[in-house]
């Protein structure tokens, strides 16, 4: 069987899937305002791995979603994915973090706009049509009254951006699903072992987070 373990950092949401044949069989996240993945990731991985009663070396494949988001949150699933990798001896796959937001969308028709709060009025969002293919690249952006506003079809936005976003992109075509905050490993699952099949993975050595921005470093303001 294809095991594949899914991890998730991005955002506020600490989240870890477990994952056979592209179907999640066992998941453990929690969402906290003081990003306490350092803490519960490892936790989560052991005891996915027990509860699911099989031994890390049945583990084919890691998933790190790479980004955008949290540079801190990316780079602690980052570095722990690298290091199960080197461990198991598997390979590493990224898997877009918008389309991990996106895919948890079941809608027919319209496009959806997965977006991550990226401080102020900014955000990072791509546009995906039903089957979660981008069909506008991932963009760090102002949001304006003017935001998105060519577009005529039905458009779900999804993300922790709603409650600053919804009051001044109105339209009535517009529609904000707020029960869809964060991207969660679950929805991981499919999109990884896709990649999978495909033998889609990354360079070890060389693989990076997609932070879209650079890491910005205030400094400090005492003097002496």
């Amino acid at each position: 069987m294809n095991y594949i373990l899914n991890i998730e950092t991005a955002t506020k949401n600490c989240s870890v899937s477990l994952a056979k044949e592209g179907k999640t069989i066992l998941c453990k996240e929690i969402a906290e305002e003081g990003y306490s993945h350092a803490e519960r990731l490892h936790v989560f991985i052991e005891d996915l791995v027990q509860e699911a009663g099989i031994h890390f070396k049945h583990i084919q494949a890691i998933a790190v979603s790479q980004g955008p988001g949290s540079y801190t949150g990316l780079r602690i699933g980052v570095s722990t994915a690298k290091g199960l990798c080197y461990a198991l001896n598997v390979p590493l796959i990224a898997v877009d973090t918008l389309q991990v937001l996106a895919s948890q969308v079941q809608v027919e028709d319209g496009l959806i706009i997965p977006m991550i709060d990226a401080r102020r009025m900014e955000v990072y969002s791509a546009i995906f049509d039903v089957k979660f293919e981008k069909i506008r690249e991932t963009q760090a952006e102002v949001i304006t009254e003017n935001s998105f506003e060519t577009i005529s079809e039905t458009v779900y936005f999804v993300g922790d951006c709603a409650d600053k976003c919804k009051s001044v992109i109105t339209k009535s075509n517009f529609i904000f699903l707020e029960e869809i905050k964060y991207p969660s490993a679950t929805a991981m699952s499919i999109l990884s072992f896709s990649k999978f099949q495909n033998k889609d993975f990354e360079d070890l050595a060389y693989f990076e987070p997609y932070y879209l921005k650079d890491f910005m470093i205030t400094p400090s303001k005492k003097v002496g």
